[in-house]
């Protein structure tokens, strides 16, 4: 869904000109298809539920097949909201009002299961809503398309919704975590509801589902600030083997979708991947934002190009799993045919599958998809009737294909502790979990010492505690390494885990990177990050103490970078924002920003001087983001610091300035 606008719109704010993560898995190129297999014969597919049923499995190979063919068309909750009726039905929709045809794809969500949105009911039973969901996905089916689900889950440590970031709530639903029972239940109903949706024949029909969407953001409570990569992966392969191990649910495909914007880096998009063997489809979601077409347009298709090339050395599906104008009025008459004919001009771009846009909630919200009478009417005619767009009508074959399922091999992954995991407690569980296969022996060791034997407990994880002796957690980090025995192979797998408690900051401080342990990926974990650029700890260049930040920007793929972290604090003690600054001496320029009671404030400063000096800055000149025409004027005041929720560091591409460089920062704290 759109995102808040916290990392979105960026570089207008502050005037711009114009490795594989650890456990992502081994590429598997294995395609749907095989050109040397004789006539008739079934159609390997390789995807992360190799008990995948018949229609699942085709699903697959028909979207593979679909690759450069054309782009299958969808929307979110199509047929349950709109500006074209009041009362689902099952048949009335927007899309259809406009171009006389359904989407080939679409999206629902895991907020009916809550009667958050139709056709869900807020006082509903559980079982009335589970149905609700499983009548949506069979009307989908119905109309002759496809269906996503993505999950708006609740924040299960404080019980508001997923906008809620406090509490670090992947921590605490990942195994062993206080609120893992919840999440397990949650996890029953998505169980219910998909397994309930059948065809009068009996037969499930296949869902894309899409956890945990746009994590590399800050705006949702699984997102990048308030967990870590390691977590994140975790999560996302707990929920596909909890869903399809312990709950048997075998018509689900997997999709992972980041969010814009990447700078075509795939570092950034892999930082999170749960591997190979838990995803089934490379998404990518992004919102045009800006102020014009060109720059969106240009960061997407580098993307989009980025993704299917990911896709493609995998054996994947790649797709544009949102999209949307979100503009506040029509800024652009030709949007959509503009944005097809951006994508289908790329040769790799042009590969991605299917392209669902958000939800027409009707009233004075967003339309999405434009309906009789609207502005964008006549474009999005055109999009529609371009061959290389697809929907509802234009679909052949989507189930029909035979297919034979490629079986998955022996896997091993540490489950807890997680990677970059802080432990501060003298005992904690080691959790293993292997699949398909039993292990004869599994073990883990520390610090390449004596290795001790784990044992199968109930919930099917090979387990053992791990006293952690005084002197270790003094050394701050040790590397805690797997290792499992299955069918004569060995497979490891290992985290560095973080000892100890962090030495708090006085009140204020954002960050003196200090607190790491002398390592950057834990450096990284901390923080947000868009578009390219790296963060390390840098001995040399601070104002005090072990280390500072050197952070390194990249404008070749896009015009401005940003990091951040959630800051939920009451600064109206405070007067000024300082921090140590080391410049580079270019051209370029940077803007501090404090989100604050929802309002994006910030201040533009130079990079010219090399020096390394204090810069101090007074609340008071902080300004609304010149994009935020609704807070025009508003001033960072006392009411407004005293609720803090983050602060970001955004550097831009400034007239005839460097095109990459370092940046050295330390010590950022309020006064």
């Amino acid at each position: 869904m759109p995102s808040s606008p916290l990392n979105r719109r960026t570089f207008i704010l502050i005037g711009a000109t114009a490795a594989v993560a650890a456990g992502a898995g081994t590429p598997v190129a294995t395609a749907a298809t095989s050109p040397s297999a004789p006539a008739g014969t079934p159609t390997p597919v390789r995807i992360a539920d190799d008990k995948a049923t018949p229609a699942t499995r085709a699903l697959f190979a028909y979207l593979r097949r679909q690759q450069g063919k054309g782009i299958l068309f969808g929307h979110q909750h199509d047929l349950t909201y709109g500006f074209t009726f009041t009362t689902p039905d099952g048949k009335a929709s927007d899309t259809r009002a406009a171009v006389g045809d359904y989407p080939a794809v679409f999206g629902w969500d895991t907020l009916i299961l809550d009667g958050d949105e139709r056709p869900g009911v807020e006082d509903g039973s559980e079982a009335e809503n589970i149905a609700a969901l499983s009548r949506c996905i069979r009307q989908g089916d119905a109309r002759g398309g496809i269906n996503t689900l993505s999950a708006h889950m609740p924040n299960f440590v404080t019980g508001k919704n997923f906008y809620d970031t406090t509490g670090r709530v992947v921590s605490q639903i990942l195994p062993g975590g206080a609120k893992h029972a919840d999440f397990n239940a949650f996890l029953d109903r998505i169980a219910k509801a998909v397994k309930g949706a059948r065809r009068s024949d009996g037969t499930a029909i296949p869902v894309i589902f899409r956890p945990f969407h746009e994590n590399n953001g800050a705006w949702f409570w699984w997102g990048a600030g308030h967990t870590t990569s390691g977590e994140f992966i975790e999560l996302f392969r707990y929920t596909v083997e909890y869903l399809r191990d312990t709950r048997g649910v075998h018509n689900l495909l997997y999709a992972y979708s980041p969010n814009s914007s990447l700078g075509g880096d795939p570092t950034g998009y892999l930082r999170t991947y749960p591997g190979d063997r838990f995803v089934d489809i490379l998404g990518y979601d992004s919102y045009d934002e800006a102020a014009g077409p060109t720059p969106w347009l240009d960061g997407l298709v580098r993307d989009l190009a980025m993704v299917v090339r990911l896709a493609n050395e995998r054996g994947k599906v790649p797709a544009f799993t949102e999209f949307g104008e979100s503009g506040t009025e029509v800024r652009n008459p030709q949007w959509f045919t503009q944005l097809l004919q951006a994508v289908k001009a790329d040769p790799q771009a042009r590969q991605v599958t299917y392209m669902p846009t958000w939800a027409n909630f009707g009233g004075t919200k967003r339309a999405y998809v434009p309906y009789p009478g609207h502005a964008l009417l006549p474009d999005f005619v055109a999009f529609h009737q371009d061959p290389y767009t697809l929907f509802a009508a234009d679909l052949r074959g989507v189930f029909s294909a035979r297919t034979t399922a490629v079986r998955n091999g022996p896997l091993m992954h540490l489950v807890t502790p997680t990677d970059r995991q802080r432990v501060t407690a003298s005992k904690t569980t080691v959790r293993v979990r292997v699949t398909p296969a039993r292990a004869s022996r599994v073990t883990y060791s520390v610090n390449g010492g004596r290795a001790r034997p784990l044992r199968l407990d109930a919930d099917g994880f090979y387990s053992g505690d791990w006293s952690i002796d005084s002197t270790l957690r003094k050394n701050g980090s040790a590397t805690l390494t797997v290792c499992a025995r299955v069918d004569g192979e060995t497979l490891t797998d290992s985290a560095v885990v973080l000892l100890g408690e962090a030495a708090p900051l006085p009140a204020g401080w954002i960050d003196d990177f200090e607190g790491y342990a002398g390592d950057d990926v834990a450096l990284s974990e901390a923080y947000t990050h868009l578009n390219s650029h790296t963060l390390t700890l840098s001995p040399d260049h601070k104002s005090s103490g072990s280390y500072g930040l050197a952070y390194a920007y990249d404008f070749t793929g896009a015009e401005f970078t940003g990091m951040g972290r959630s800051v939920v604090a009451d600064w109206s003690a405070f007067t000024s924002l300082a921090l140590w600054l080391q410049g580079d001496g270019s051209a370029n320029v940077g803007a501090l920003e404090i989100v604050a009671d929802g309002v994006q404030f910030q201040y533009r400063f130079p990079l010219a001087d090399t020096d390394g000096q204090e810069i101090r800055t007074p609340f008071s000149e902080f300004q609304p983001a010149p994009w935020d025409t609704a807070h025009a004027g508003a001033a960072l005041d006392a009411a407004r610091l005293a609720k803090v929720t983050a602060f970001n560091l955004y550097l831009g591409h400034g007239s005839d300035g460097a095109t990459k460089g370092v940046v050295y920062v330390d010590n950022i704290r309020a006064e």
